[in-house]
């Protein structure tokens, strides 16, 4: 098999057998707290305090040390790692379990638990205390413009330019642990079927399924790996 560009997508499901709640299960985050009072620029706007309550707890929890990359992780840096042709993943997860994994081409889409962005001149930093309404930006000291470096609802996800040459170019897509009800990320099977063979790896069928031409399901540690062995075999 000649070895062809790959984009992967990923989502809260890769995360979860490393203790990571997801978002839309009965159980995961949005079942406990409103979307609108902590994950949009009005909220931020209304109530900053509350909003960095929320992102403080959030980023504290990846910070646990028994918060590690699983196994599902570890064979998509083996994927990038082996495979002749460019690796791309596309993660809509804020953790940074990616990249404390090792992979080397990677994209946040929904940006990073890890940073924080000052609102007043732009600067990003790498970032792990928590954040509050008097925290000064370290590059230009202004007090209460700094925020979560996340994408809320409302707002453009990153790197959409390069995530549309990637797509462009691939010849595998693969959609990894996602609901396929969040857009853009959830329109990137439709934008690149027909051209590129598609596959899905999800615990159970998302809304998108049907969209796929071969979808396994189950768990992400035992499906991942798999899948990644059975792709560098067929080299």
């Amino acid at each position: 098999m000649s070895a062809f560009p790959i984009v992967i997508l990923t989502g809260a499901g890769i995360s979860r057998e490393s203790g990571l709640a997801t978002f839309r299960d009965a159980d995961g985050i949005w079942a406990s707290v409103r979307i609108e009072d902590v994950a949009t620029p009005e909220a931020f706007a209304r109530d900053p305090a509350r909003v960095h309550g929320f992102y403080n707890a959030r980023r504290r929890a990846i910070a646990d040390p028994a918060m590690a990359p699983n196994a599902a992780h570890h064979a998509l840096v083996t994927l990038a790692r082996a495979w002749p042709a460019p690796v791309l993943v596309v993660t809509q997860n804020v953790d940074d379990l990616h990249d404390r994994a090792g992979q080397p081409a990677l994209i946040h889409m929904h940006g990073e638990l890890a940073k924080v962005r000052c609102t007043a001149c732009g600067a990003v930093h790498a970032w792990t205390d928590d954040l509050s309404t008097d925290t000064p930006c370290p590059a230009c000291g202004v007090r209460g413009g700094m925020r979560p470096h996340i994408v809320w609802f409302g707002e453009m996800p990153m790197a959409m330019d390069d995530i549309g040459a990637a797509l462009d170019a691939c010849g595998l897509f693969v959609s990894i642990g996602t609901s396929g009800n969040v857009y853009p990320a959830a329109g990137f099977v439709a934008e690149v079927r027909g051209r590129a063979r598609t596959v899905e790896l999800n615990l159970e069928p998302s809304s998108g399924t049907r969209l796929f031409d071969e979808a396994i399901h189950g768990p992400a540690t035992v499906i991942v790996p798999a899948f990644v062995q059975r792709l560098l075999d067929g080299l």
